[in-house]
């Protein structure tokens, strides 16, 4: 469906196979940093002309999919690689709450980190520390948002528009 693929592209949908009515798009275009003059981008071919709704969906559905692969994986706490899956951000934040709201008697609390090649068990002891943790991880999440909705926004869907 959508693979990055290299080469050069000067219109973000096309034609490909007049015959079969099929159409390419193309989106999140880089410059390729190894070959010069040649970019890396997004393809996704239907078999049919294309509606902008139809368009849209494919390229904000792998927006969102890369945001959430970033928010899952890309995270690093002292070294260590989080996994901020929804489960594991909600029990950050009970532990963070609990531990405000007991005035850290419900601490050391213990999280796993790293993989499950190489689990990385890290025990918090004071409230600073998790607190340290938990805003750094929420300001990621937060950043890694915000960055997706910038890129989201700046689409220019005028670009897929074809007669």
């Amino acid at each position: 469906m959508d693979n990055r693929i290299g080469g050069y592209i000067d219109t973000l949908i096309s034609c490909v196979n007049v015959r079969k009515k099929k159409y390419a798009i193309y989106w999140d275009k880089q410059e390729d940093k190894e070959s010069e003059g040649n970019f890396t981008f997004m393809q996704h071919v239907f078999d049919h002309k294309p509606t902008l709704e139809e368009i849209k969906s494919v390229i904000i559905s792998w927006y969102n999919a890369k945001i959430d692969n970033e928010i899952l994986t890309g995270f690093v706490w002292k070294g260590m690689s989080v996994w901020l899956s929804t489960e594991n951000q909600f029990n950050y934040k009970v532990a963070f709450d609990a531990a405000i709201m007991s005035n850290g008697a419900t601490l050391p609390v213990k999280f796993k980190f790293g993989n499950d090649e190489e689990p990385i068990y890290y025990q918090f002891s004071t409230i600073d520390e998790l607190q340290d943790f938990y805003f750094k991880a929420i300001a990621y999440v937060q950043s890694v948002l915000e960055s997706g909705w910038r890129e989201k926004d700046s689409i220019n869907w005028s670009e897929y528009v074809i007669d």
